[in-house]
């Protein structure tokens, strides 16, 4: 076994400490990894609270479900080659907030040439929310008005360039923020809403019309009453896409609206989608990102301030926080 300098989360509810665990020798099917970035998701956050509706973790566990690393001990994947990784966290299998993991052989992909590690980790999840729910999901055209609930998130941010990219005509951003609403202008969206506290869902919603006109692809990603705001100025055929529900777990769907202008609704979780599937989104966004057409705010954090970057995640930054483990302290272990 090596030791190896982490963040642990010791039970649900509790918050990541910096210390160190044992890392079991590699095992066949697995790459060792050296961690070059790890993004910090609010799934990392969800899953420890305890709360998620897929995983909850008792013991003591090391998060970080995605990094960028460099191939350190492999059967199959090249030494010395820069990948990215996903990973699937319990007790029993560290995740990405370490300097070393190890990582399933058929849950990496190699990183194309030139591309910046720590961007490539910042819109990997993200990226994927943002991606896959308007490609697949929704199935956006060219020329269609998109709405992004929750649109100065990472998600958000990511999801009003993906659509403007995708070539739709009109793109309208929803959230809190105001100064992080007029960031957006800058990134290409036509117009932005401010929520209001206790504002009337039909107030909201002409506000929203005013804005966008109807609505041919919801990205939702704040459930709660903003959604049924949405809902009303949908265009007949509309798709929308739950990714998240940060507003709240409920929202009202009035089924003579979903009937009479034959909506489509489904949900998004980037978990339950197979890595395989996520591979070409993942090039796409790399591409992207590479040609300057995504455009993401990173905090870089090391791994020991990764305890103050969870705190500060948690009241939503508007930025990525991506850990960059320091890796001399490893290199003298092993």
């Amino acid at each position: 076994m090596s030791a190896v300098f982490a963040a642990i989360i010791d039970g649900p509810g509790a918050q990541p400490r910096y210390g160190s665990i044992d890392l079991p020798p590699r095992a066949s099917g697995q790459t060792l990894l050296a961690v070059l970035a790890a993004p910090l998701n609010p799934l990392d956050l969800l899953i420890a609270s305890g709360e998620f509706h897929s995983a909850r973790h008792e013991a003591a566990y090391v998060p970080g479900s995605e990094c960028v690393g460099v191939v350190i001990e492999s059967d199959v994947h090249p030494i010395g080659q820069t990948v990215y990784a996903e990973l699937h966290v319990s007790p029993s299998a560290p995740g990405a907030f370490a300097s070393l993991v190890l990582v399933g052989d058929a849950d990496l992909i190699a990183l194309p040439d030139g591309v910046d590690p720590i961007r490539a980790a910042a819109v990997g999840n993200s990226g994927i929310a943002a991606y896959l729910p308007l490609v697949d999901s929704a199935g956006l055209r060219a020329g269609e008005t998109v709405l992004v609930l929750g649109a100065t998130g990472a998600v958000g941010q990511l999801a009003v360039q993906v659509a403007r990219r995708l070539g739709a005509g009109r793109v309208v951003g929803v959230a809190r923020n105001r100064e992080a609403l007029a960031g957006l202008l800058e990134l290409g969206v036509d117009a932005v809403v401010e929520l209001h506290e206790n504002e009337s869902t039909e107030a909201l919603a002409e506000r929203i019309r005013a804005a966008s006109g109807p609505v041919d692809v919801v990205l939702d990603g704040i459930y709660g009453a903003p959604l049924e705001a949405a809902l009303l100025v949908t265009a007949p055929h509309a798709r929308i896409v739950n990714v998240g529900n940060l507003a709240g777990a409920t929202a009202v769907i009035p089924a003579g609206l979903l009937r009479g202008r034959q909506l489509t609704f489904s949900g998004f979780a980037g978990l339950h989608v197979p890595f395989a599937e996520k591979t070409a989104a993942l090039v796409w966004l790399w591409n992207a990102v590479s040609a300057g057409e995504l455009v993401v705010t990173v905090r870089t954090v090391g791994l020991e301030e990764l305890p103050s970057a969870w705190l500060a995640q948690a009241a939503s930054p508007h930025a990525k926080y991506i850990v960059v483990p320091r890796q001399t302290e490893e290199s003298d272990n092993r």
